[in-house]
């Protein structure tokens, strides 16, 4: 089966009858989850090859990825190239980070996606979806013996609401003095009667935000109407607290009791709430580290005991008095699973079940799978940082960075001593692009043996992006 049809921006899959196929649904950043997924089938299912189809909605020049399949609702010629700017007689393409919800949809009602289902499903009895979270809008699911290998989508989105997390959680972890407020009106008055007793700020989200959207630290009244003054929504705001460490713990869900702890690494915030970046492993202290453990437990049983099964993480804050807070829960994948799929893969003995692994049994079998073994010390000393190139405002990009498909490895050459140090640049879309505003341009993932070699691979990997792109003014 060869897929050609409008809607397919660039296809290198062709179909071959002889493997047992899961699909990925979801950005090329967490591509390389899937080597971990094809893994743990391939536990369950020996007696056939285990191969996965990446469908992503990342408009690249080029494609260093096996069985990719690209669908942009808004992919067709005239909205990805710009014809009011032209550079050196060309017109560029267009790059932006696209809804979630709107790709989500555009895979689900495509007719040649679910051609391609129903060619896979002659030839075996199952077919999951991995996705990086569980959505309202993906709906392939529905389609007989089709099922998404990850938490239930109306828990996740149920559980993503901060207004009820913090309902559910209240005595349970320390959260930060709050209030709710149902309606913008609520808002002003609230934030402006709490102004002379919050005197370090008041940050205001609404029920879902995530890396810095629809939410904002507030320092006065005007900075409230001019970022919510437009919406209506159900707030919480709560007292902010002045701070230096933004640790973030991923944990794992298999029922009411079972919660297992991947790790805790520090976020990298910028502007008070947007998120860039994480760094491993964390500079709490023993003290807090086994708070923020014992914390994430609760948090899980709680999840558990609504229904929720899989891989999940908690953000916190600790103070500069030491005392550590709850932030929220992401009910979902987040930005440090990848990279701790790699040092868990390097730090536990071998054959130990990685992440995707866990969350397959919890979703599938209300359990772990035997040999699960959490990470004690970081006894191969790896230390590693991420780097998000967000892009603020429209650049066009005037040089090209290869994709890197390289990252496992690099985890693994520091770990046994092969390199001291490296970093890797991910998912450049190429020259010749117009990136426009909230874009994620590329990554960067930096490994070392100590902390100041992974900030040296970070401001490398920084600067060699940075020299990919120039103002987008028209000429």
């Amino acid at each position: 089966m060869v897929l050609e049809d409008d809607e397919i921006l660039f296809t290198n899959f062709t179909y071959n009858p002889d493997y047992y196929y899961f699909l990925y649904v979801g950005e090329l950043k967490t591509y390389s989850l899937n080597y971990f997924v094809q893994e743990a089938l391939a536990h369950r299912i020996p007696k056939r090859p285990i191969r996965f189809i990446s469908i992503v909605p990342d408009v690249c020049i080029q494609y260093n990825y096996a069985n990719i399949i690209v669908i942009n609702p808004f992919g067709n010629e005239e909205l990805i190239t710009d014809h009011s700017f032209v550079m050196n007689g060309k017109e560029p393409r267009h790059s932006w980070r696209i809804d979630t919800a709107k790709f989500m949809s555009a895979v689900s009602n495509s007719k040649i996606i679910r051609e391609l289902i129903d060619r896979i499903l002659e030839r075996q009895n199952q077919l999951y979806i991995n996705l990086y979270e569980s959505v309202l809008e993906m709906t392939l699911d529905k389609i007989d013996r089709v099922s998404i290998l990850g938490p239930d989508k109306y828990l996740s989105r149920q559980l993503n609401n901060k207004i009820a997390q913090y309902k559910s959680l209240e005595g349970i972890v320390p959260l930060a003095e709050h209030e709710i407020c149902e309606n913008r009106e609520c808002l002003f008055r609230i934030t402006a009667d709490l102004r002379d007793q919050w005197t370090d700020g008041i940050f205001v989200s609404g029920a879902y935000s995530a890396a810095g959207i629809n939410s904002a630290v507030t320092y006065n009244q005007k900075q409230v109407e001019q970022k919510f003054g437009n919406t209506n929504d159900v707030y919480l705001i709560s007292r902010f607290i002045p701070h230096q460490l933004d640790p973030t713990v991923l944990a794992v869900v298999a029922n009411e009791e079972d919660v297992y702890i991947a790790g805790v690494a520090d976020q990298v915030i910028v502007d008070g709430n947007r998120f860039i970046g994480s760094k491993f492993p964390s500079t709490v202290n023993g003290t807090q580290r086994q708070q923020l453990y014992d914390n994430t437990v609760e948090v899980g049983k709680m999840l558990g005991r609504k229904g929720y099964r899989g891989i999940f993480g908690c953000d916190y804050l600790i103070d500069n008095d030491g005392n550590v807070f709850f932030l929220e829960i992401n009910a979902r994948k987040q930005g440090t699973t990848l990279e701790f799929c790699f040092t868990l893969e390097q730090s536990l003995p071998e054959g130990s079940p990685m992440l995707p692994e866990l969350e397959y049994y919890a979703v599938t079998e209300n359990r772990f799978p035997p040999h699960v073994m959490e990470m004690g010390d970081n006894i191969r000393n790896i230390h590693w940082g991420t780097y998000n190139y967000k892009i603020e405002t429209k650049k066009l990009t005037t040089g090209y960075i290869p994709q890197n498909p390289y990252e496992r490895e690099t985890f693994r050459k520091v770990a046994n001593g092969e390199l001291i140090k490296d970093f890797v640049i991910l998912e450049h879309p190429g020259t010749n692009f117009l990136v426009m505003p909230g874009s994620f341009l590329a990554r960067v993932v930096s490994v070392a043996k100590n902390r100041d070699d992974v900030d040296e691979g970070l401001c490398q990997g920084v600067g060699f992006i940075r020299q990919t792109i120039i103002e987008a003014e028209k000429q």
